[in-house]
Formats: C-alpha cells, sequence, structure tokens
C-alpha cells in the first residue's frame, strides 16, 4: 500500500465517523442544549436590547455584534482591525470610542452570567 492510499484511505474513514456523528447528533441531540460557547443563556438587559433577544450564545452575541459592525460599516478603513463604535455599540462596549476586533469577545463577557 503506498503512502498515498494510506492518506486518502484514512481521510475517508474519518470522513464516514464524522457523518456518522453528525446524523447521531442530527437525530438523538435535536432537543440537548449546547454547550460552551454554544450554550444559550440569558444575557443583560443592555445585550438584551442589543441583540433583540433574551438569551443568546456567546457566539451569537460574537455574530450580531459583527452583522451591526458590518451593516453600519464601522471598521476603521485605515485600519480594519479597530471598530469604530457608534451609539449603539457604545452601550455594550462601556462607551469606548473604538474596539480592537480582538477585545469583542472579552467586552461581551460582562454581559453573561459567570455559572456556579
Amino acid at each position: 500500500m503506498s503512502a498515498v492510499s494510506r492518506v486518502f484511505g484514512g481521510c475517508r474513514t474519518l470522513m464516514a465517523k464524522a457523518a456518522t456523528n453528525a446524523a447521531a447528533a442530527a437525530s438523538g441531540g435535536a432537543g440537548k442544549e449546547g454547550k460552551g460557547i454554544l450554550k444559550t443563556v440569558p444575557v443583560s438587559q443592555t445585550l438584551a436590547s442589543f441583540a433583540g433577544e433574551s438569551e443568546l450564545s456567546r457566539a451569537t452575541a460574537v455574530k450580531k455584534v459583527w452583522e451591526h459592525i458590518k451593516g453600519n460599516n464601522l471598521q476603521n478603513p485605515e485600519n480594519r482591525k479597530q471598530i469604530i463604535c457608534d451609539a449603539k455599540l457604545k452601550t455594550i462596549f462601556g462607551d469606548k470610542d473604538t474596539v480592537g476586533f480582538t477585545e469583542i469577545a472579552k467586552l461581551l463577557s460582562p454581559h453573561f452570567p459567570k455559572s456556579v
């Protein structure tokens, strides 16, 4: 058996296992709650007002922030890593005028309850 066939043979095996896991999750996991950043939890009133939902996952919250940033063209054209906050973003980012895109998750963190 050549090295190429071993790689592709292993890839098929991995893909089959992934398909099996996806099918199992779709059938049996439909009622299960997400885990980690995909877990839907109640959020602060400020973030709920921004997103229009009282319960969000962290991933969904970041997605909604990015939709707002892209929809309102709030990225600094000279430095695309910098976000220029409008009044709506300032409410969830603590009145900051600008934030780096790597800060977004950290600034959203206080809006999620601490798990006990």
